[in-house]
C-alpha cells in the first residue's frame, strides 16, 4: 500500500469517502478517534467553537507515522467551516511526512468554508506538498465524478 488515508468521521460520511478511496487505491485506512467523543449537542456547541479556534482534541492514534507511504490523504468533516479538532490533532501527530505529497478532502452539508485552505497550510508547515483538495457536499457523497477527482490527485498510486 502506498497511500495512507487518514480521516475523522462522526456521521459516517467522511468514512464512506475514505472507504471508497481505499478500494480505488488499495490504500490503508487510519481512522482518527477523539478520546473524549462528542455527542449531537456538544459536536455543534463545543466542537464547532474548538474548530473555529483551530484547537486540537486528544486523539487515537496519538502518533501517525506515514514514512512508509508514498502519498497521504487527509479527510475531515466540516465543523463551522473548519477542519475538526481531531483532524487538527492528526496533522500535528504526523511523523515521517516531510517531502510527501498529500490530497485533502472534506465532507459537509453544503459549504466547506476555509477547511481545505486551513488544512493545506497546516500540512505545508509540516513539509508536506498538497496537490489539491476536493469538497463532497452531502448530495455528492455517491458522486463517481467527485471520487474520480479525488483519485486523480493521487496520480499513478491509484488505478483509475
Amino acid at each position: 500500500m502506498t497511500v495512507a488515508i487518514i480521516y475523522h468521521s462522526v456521521s459516517g460520511h467522511t468514512r464512506q469517502v475514505a472507504e471508497q478511496l481505499a478500494d480505488a487505491c488499495d490504500g490503508m485506512l487510519i481512522e482518527v478517534v477523539c478520546r473524549t467523543p462528542y455527542n449531537v449537542v456538544t459536536r455543534y456547541v463545543v466542537g464547532g467553537k474548538r474548530a473555529l479556534s483551530g484547537e486540537k482534541d486528544e486523539i487515537d492514534p496519538a502518533m501517525i507515522d506515514v514514512a512508509d507511504f508514498e502519498r497521504i490523504v487527509i479527510g475531515t468533516p466540516v465543523w463551522a467551516r473548519h477542519p475538526t479538532p481531531a483532524i487538527n490533532a492528526a496533522v500535528d501527530a504526523l511523523r515521517g511526512c516531510e517531502g510527501k505529497e498529500a490530497a485533502i478532502y472534506a465532507t459537509c452539508g453544503a459549504v466547506a468554508g476555509d477547511t481545505i485552505a486551513l488544512l493545506q497550510s497546516a500540512l505545508e508547515q509540516k513539509g508536506v506538498r498538497v496537490v489539491g483538495g476536493v469538497v463532497f457536499a452531502q448530495h455528492e457523497l455517491q458522486s463517481e465524478e467527485k471520487q474520480k477527482e479525488l483519485v486523480s490527485l493521487l496520480g499513478d498510486t491509484c488505478a483509475q
